[in-house]
């Protein structure tokens, strides 16, 4: 667990903190007011209670949970959930408490998952309704709306393989004009009606609650998309770094607020509830609601963008820690660690918003289904804060946490009430990725039992026999292994049944680590005569090429063995597992080695 260390952070690292982190959040108030009331009448009293609920949700869901809470909890300044479960495993000793962190980690990961459809669909078709209020176009339908969206979506996704390494400087400057051009808006409003500053009492919004019953109650599950994207302030602390993100993050809320509170003051002026963030803009200034359209559909853009981005990250997270079957993947950038692609999801996800865009067809009907799944990550966080925070003996921080996870829950039962109403398809979502990553651990969980290994002292006896023959191929060539006290059945076949044995024998083992980066490299002479061997560890965060390391080692193979796993099962859920690691590419594909030494070498497992 790092300590936070203060520092000052340049007007640079906050433009880029606004550009990669704050996209989602900062989308929010294109929907999320307009879609409040439509369940409650925009009455100022009404009014008032939803302002002071919007803002103690920022508060303490946002800045409380994640920015102070969640950021002084990291793995060498990396965050997210996965390192949240991390830090709690590192410190439990009971294995049912570890299993029980891990599976809230996996639940917390597959409704992460469940988020990165509905971002991109909500917030590009938001952003395309505007197009209702310009006057000249006309009334525009619902078709040609989901046109335009669709368009703008299939796009974006298709041009993912090229990289966002070239655009993404922009994304800050962009971000930057949006928080800006949210803050002058309200400005403008509020100055006409300051009087509904006073929102920021919290008496307002508990006098709402206890007024409006469960009416009330049931409002929150639509407060709650004021908070979507919190997350990211965590999740992309290994990115920015702690401070750019903190700093940012203060320009962020104060623009959110006071632009939540001016469309509430233009409300009260105009008695206009629909589209409202539109509809004050165009009552500012009918020149520039155009421009602000335009704006609007970048920062839409840039928020899906980041959230396909995280996607990507987290399923590479989840190939390197084991527990997401190999997928083909594209490193998009030299200088950006995190900035990779990954065809099957960008795909998946795609067809996935699309379905959503079709199905919805307005953003007040994606808003139904939209907040589910990321209050209940939230929720999972803030418990495994009380856990971590418990076990440290930092009882202030725990307390406060646990406050947070009563708050947490209250919006999660409030949420409950959208599963009839599409929340039914956050649920359905995230079992995709909850069930390849359960059926996954256990495929290999079953496969590892039925894996035959040799352990290395019967093995060396078998190779010195064949080695001191001196038949031996000239050149060398390398072997993986997943350790070095046990060689793996596809090994024995080469060199025991096949006698297959080079001059010079490698065994090569990689291992992922529990922290984010970092990477460990030793070669192991004299194993035996003519065999030795390299062990990696390397974070999961970390992206290796395996090639330029052998390179720098003046390791210069003439071929190079990998098993390939043939499973025979009777279980049904065990074949759907088998089709998988048929389908899925080895990992030898992860490691982009040489085509032309590669040689596969067919085990038979039955499970």
């Amino acid at each position: 667990m790092d300590k936070p260390k203060k520092k000052f952070s340049s007007f640079k690292d906050i433009t880029k903190a606004s550009g990669l982190v704050f996209g989602d959040i900062g989308t929010s108030p294109i929907y999320t007011l307009t879609i409040i009331f439509t369940l409650t009448e925009p009455t100022i009293g009404n009014l008032m209670g939803i302002l002071s609920l919007l803002f103690w949700t920022l508060v303490i869901l946002v800045t409380v949970e994640y920015g102070w809470l969640a950021m002084s909890l990291s793995i060498k300044g990396e965050g997210g959930i996965i390192v949240l479960k991390e830090i709690l495993v590192s410190s439990l000793k009971s294995g049912r408490k570890i299993a029980f962190a891990t599976f809230l980690g996996v639940i917390g990961v597959s409704l992460l998952m469940g988020d990165g459809v509905i971002t991109p669909a909500i917030s590009i078709l938001s952003a395309v309704e505007g197009l209702e209020l310009i006057p000249w176009i006309g009334k525009i339908d619902t078709n040609t709306i989901i046109l335009i969206t669709s368009v703008i979506t299939i796009i974006l996704f298709s041009v993912q393989f090229l990289g966002t390494d070239k655009v993404a400087s922009s994304f800050g400057p962009i971000m930057l004009l949006w928080f800006a051009t949210l803050l002058i808006s309200g400005l403008i409003y509020l100055v006409k009606v300051p009087g509904v500053l006073a929102a920021v009492s919290p008496h307002y919004a508990i006098d709402f609650m206890t007024h409006h019953g469960i009416v009330g109650f049931f409002v929150l599950s639509e407060v709650i998309l004021v908070a979507t994207g919190g997350e990211a302030l965590y999740a992309d602390m290994g990115h920015l770094g702690r401070d750019p993100i903190r700093h940012a993050w203060y320009f962020v809320f104060f623009a959110l607020v006071i632009n939540y509170f001016g469309q509430g003051a233009y409300v009260i002026t105009s008695g206009d509830s629909n589209l409202i963030l539109f509809s004050m803009i165009k009552s500012i200034s009918g020149i520039l609601y155009i421009p602000f359209l335009i704006l609007t559909l970048f920062a839409a853009i840039i928020a899906s963008q980041a959230m396909i981005s995280a996607i990507m990250a987290l399923v590479y997270q989840g190939i390197t820690t084991r527990i997401f079957p190999m997928m083909k993947i594209k490193f998009t950038s030299t200088q950006i660690k995190s900035q990779i692609y990954i065809g099957a999801v960008n795909w998946g996800l795609l067809i996935a918003v699309l379905f959503m865009i079709f199905s919805f067809k307005k953003s007040e009907n994606i808003a139904a289904a939209y907040g589910l799944a990321v209050t209940a990550t939230m929720t999972i966080s803030s418990m495994f804060m009380i856990w971590i925070f418990k076990l440290h003996k930092n009882y202030k921080r725990m307390f406060v946490s646990a406050f947070v996870f009563v708050v947490d829950l209250i919006f999660l039962i409030a949420v409950f009430d959208k599963i009839p109403h599409g929340g039914y398809w956050s649920i359905i979502i995230a079992l995709i990725p909850f069930f390849v990553i359960e059926l996954w651990v256990r495929g290999n969980k079953s496969m590892y039992k039925s894996f035959r290994a040799l352990p290395f002292d019967t093995f060396l006896v078998s190779y010195n026999q064949i080695f001191s023959r001196g038949n031996n191929i000239e050149g060398t060539a390398l072997f993986f292994t997943k350790n070095f006290e046990e060689i793996p059945p596809y090994i024995v076949h080469c060199m025991i049944r096949s006698n297959i044995v080079y001059q010079n024998n490698i065994l090569v083992s990689i291992a992922t680590t529990e922290k984010p980066y970092g990477i460990y490299y030793e070669k192991v002479e004299n194993l035996a005569h003519g065999l030795s061997g390299i062990r990696i560890e390397h974070g999961y965060m970390e992206i290796i090429d395996l090639q330029s390391m052998l390179k720098k080692n003046n390791i210069k193979e003439k071929v190079i063995f990998y098993g390939v796993d043939d499973i025979f099962t009777k279980k049904p859920i065990l074949k759907i597992f088998a089709f998988l690691k048929k389908i899925t590419p080895s990992f030898v594909r992860f490691y982009t080695l040489p085509y032309n030494k590669l040689h596969g070498v067919l085990t038979r497992l039955e499970i």
